[in-house]
């Protein structure tokens, strides 16, 4: 009788991306299992069983704390690291020679700074976790993003004394920050945690969101952003797709211990737009008009034509002024929102290819799948599968 592999997992169960990310060690083991598993409590409060004694087969852990990393070198077990530092990368560090789960940070700044800029502003600020390797490289994205068109950026920094990191201290600190921002402006968050803290600074000092600032965080853990207010724009990652891998990966390590170290990364999918981003900062109000209009329509069949008839306004000027304050046609903003859309129902849902032309506004399942083949250099069924294969 096959012996059922044990696999400890020691990954945080109070965050989306973890949640996300077990989902997808649990498929896989349904798949292909079944597995047992030892499940760390809580958040980062870990603990590692007597692998030997409990018969351990394996390990995916984020090792926070040197006697959790110790623990796992000593089991000599197959484990899969999330997040090692550049520290720990290097050669001689022991950690270096464990196989590796990383998120696409720099896609996730890039991301995020696109999402801000598409909406018109023009001063930015980032807000971080000190200590946090993904937090240092999306700051490092984000703020290259923003530099490269010349923009303006502020970036938080967290007290030094680890007192004044506790949120009842930090709190009052970060809200002073806020307020001495230029307004209107859009902040990215490290990760959807810290922007439900920046959504609470800014309401302790009475900052409107999104009026006078706009925020976006990284995850999307549904349920964290919905119960924050307002409800908070977030970068998706493919967290449970990377589960999934990690699972295969440390399945294939188990059954061949000599299987050479790799590195896998959570592939940034797109942003999901709340009403914490939810304003267009254009100085002409026919543009910002229009702007409202193809977001509250974008889904129907509508052309450019039917945005003029909207606003009242003949087409020639509302093209000029749309070019002269987003340096786009008003066409190129309608596929642009479509496109966005599109790649959700895509990555997000199981709806039919014709479906996901009908919700996105196109007439025709052939059209969309033109439209989209040429903006993605692959079809809408490949772009899916590359998102969601390995099932």
């Amino acid at each position: 009788m096959r012996e059922v592999p044990k696999v400890a997992l020691l990954i945080e169960t109070a965050r989306g991306y973890g949640r996300q990310f077990l989902h997808g060690i649990a498929r896989y083991s349904r798949l292909h299992g079944p597995w047992g598993f030892y499940v760390t409590p809580s958040d980062f409060k870990q603990s590692l069983p007597q692998m030997q004694r409990w018969g351990g087969t394996g390990i995916i852990a984020r090792i926070e704390t040197p006697r959790i990393a110790q623990a796992i070198l000593d089991s000599g077990l197959p484990t899969i690291a999330l997040d090692l530092t550049h520290a720990q990368m290097t050669l001689e560090h022991p950690l270096s020679g464990l196989s590796e789960v990383s998120s696409d940070s720099w896609g996730a700044g890039q991301l995020a700074a696109e999402h801000l800029m598409q909406r018109g502003f023009h001063h930015f600020a980032y807000v971080g976790i000190a200590g946090r390797v993904w937090s240092q490289i999306r700051e490092e994205s984000f703020c290259e993003a923003i530099a490269a068109t010349g923009l303006s950026i502020s970036v938080y920094k967290q007290p030094r004394a680890p007192r004044n990191r506790k949120w009842d201290r930090e709190q009052p600190i970060l809200s002073e920050w806020l307020s001495k921002l230029p307004k209107p402006i859009g902040v990215m968050a490290c990760n959807d945690d810290r922007g439900r803290e920046v959504l609470e600074a800014c309401r302790d000092a009475e900052i409107e969101v999104p009026e006078q600032i706009a925020v976006i965080g990284v995850d999307n853990d549904d349920l964290l952003c919905e119960l924050t207010d307002p409800p908070l724009s977030s970068v998706a990652l493919d967290a449970e797709q990377t589960g999934y891998q990690a699972a295969g990966l440390l399945d294939r390590m188990m059954k061949q211990p000599n299987c050479k170290p790799r590195r896998l990364q959570t592939k940034t999918l797109h942003v999901v737009a709340r009403r914490s981003t939810d304003r267009f900062v254009v100085d002409d109000p026919e543009v910002s008009a229009a702007l409202r209009f193809i977001h509250d329509h974008a889904t129907e069949a509508i052309q450019v034509e039917d945005i003029v008839r909207g606003l009242a306004i003949s087409r020639r000027n509302l093209e000029i002024r749309f070019h002269n304050s987003l340096g786009r046609t008003v066409h190129s903003e309608l596929h642009r929102q479509r496109m966005e859309r599109a790649r959700r129902f895509l990555t997000e849902t199981n709806l039919p290819i014709p479906k996901i032309a009908e919700h996105v506004g196109y007439g025709t399942p052939s059209y969309f799948i033109q439209t989209f083949r040429k903006e993605h250099d692959v079809t809408p069924a490949k772009y899916r599968k590359r998102f969601r294969g390995g099932e």
